[in-house]
């Protein structure tokens, strides 16, 4: 952090500073001056800190909307803001929030994340991993789906950095959160409206002009407008290998979602069309859950097939499935993710370009096949 906001988090903040020192902890969360929650190791846990009052909590989210240019009053009682080090804050203040000011800091993680680190983490397996990583070199399209907190954005950090450093990409969000490392790469952020409510850049506005900025693959942090659509169409006019996040619990799910928020704008693209274009532009969706142990997991890598069936639904396969196969006494999920046995589309691609990823990677392990058998019986 700026030296300036140092002495603001020690003047205002200064209830909460030793968790913002926490490397352990990973989320503040603060309901009212007196309820106070912090995330370390994917589990809440209440904390003694307080705030002396309201007054004191309500002027330490104005210090920090005055701070990075935001303004929160009674006619903007909501914050959303990035802080110096990259650290994502929300607020709603009162008559909004009827406990008081409710505020959380989502703390930027120091370093860059690789492969490395979500597989020693158990996020991921060693194959999934390369194989994630075989389809961003030959510039597939990804979807990430998961719910608040679950680990899109880092995720999407560990992907987009794995681009070939020769490529142009284009990363556009709401409030940077992404630093994404290779060799060519541009950030843009989106901004808000002045205080006579113009001005204001939004993510749709970013995208159609990256469009003319000659990218090879655009990253959008957050999928969550009408720039879906945007989206969509520059997936499936060159610029392959692009990427997104959404909020959604399956890869099912997350298509139907950004169906929904492509059909938000002034569109009057048809619902078909749009699915069709969706089916055609999206080759992977990867789920990403945080379990009930805290954990965060890869759960599903899921091919899409490019088209949809006679019903007009997406027809999904995973390549490769999380399997839950017990719990430990002290609560820790145990399960591995492994692969389904489906073949990838683009085999042949791989083989063509001599990527070292054989298909036995994608036979599963006999105790999975053993658990897909006694599934298909239940279907059946």
């Amino acid at each position: 952090m700026s030296s300036v906001f140092q002495d603001s988090v020690s003047t205002f903040l200064a209830s909460i500073k030793q968790y913002l020192d926490d490397d352990s902890v990973s989320e503040v969360l603060i309901n009212g001056p007196s309820e106070i929650f912090i995330e370390r190791r994917g589990k809440l846990e209440r904390v003694d800190a307080k705030f002396k009052d309201e007054q004191a909590l309500q002027a330490a989210v104005r210090n920090i909307a005055q701070f990075v240019g935001r303004r929160v009053d009674d006619e903007n009682p909501t914050l959303d803001a990035r802080l110096p080090d990259g650290s994502r804050v929300s607020a709603v203040m009162p008559p909004c929030s009827r406990k008081g000011t409710t505020l959380s800091i989502r703390k930027f993680s120091k370093g860059t994340p690789t492969f490395v680190d979500l597989i020693q983490k158990q996020s991921i397996t060693k194959d999934a991993a390369r194989f994630l990583d075989v389809a961003i070199y030959l510039a597939k399209n990804m979807i990430i789906s998961g719910g608040t907190g679950s680990g899109k954005t880092t995720l999407l950090n560990v992907l987009g950095s794995r681009i070939p450093g020769h490529q142009r990409l284009i990363v556009i969000e709401d409030a940077s959160e992404l630093k994404i490392t290779t060799d060519h790469v541009v950030f843009f952020e989106t901004k808000p409206p002045d205080a006579m409510g113009k001005g204001a850049v939004t993510i749709r506005d970013l995208v159609r002009s990256a469009l003319r900025l000659r990218p090879d693959r655009i990253i959008v942090g957050e999928v969550r407008g009408p720039e879906a659509l945007d989206l969509i169409t520059a997936m499936n006019t060159g610029h392959g290998g692009s990427m997104g996040t959404t909020h959604a619990n399956t890869p099912y799910d997350g298509l139907v979602r950004l169906e929904t928020l492509a059909m938000m704008g002034d569109t009057n693209v048809p619902t078909a069309a749009i699915r069709r274009q969706i089916a055609a532009a999206i080759h992977m969706v990867v789920q990403i859950k945080r379990l009930n142990d805290g954990s965060r997991k890869i759960t599903n890598i899921a091919e899409i097939t490019p088209e949809v069936d006679e019903h007009g639904k997406y027809m999904l396969r995973d390549i490769f499935t999380f399997i839950q196969r017990g719990m430990t006494a002290e609560g820790k999920i145990i399960g591995e993710l492994v692969p389904t046995g489906e073949i990838p589309s683009f085999m042949e691609e791989i083989e063509v370009n001599r990527l070292p990823y054989t298909r036995d990677k994608f036979t599963p392990p006999a105790w999975a096949v053993e658990y897909f058998a006694k599934i298909n019986r239940k279907a059946a």
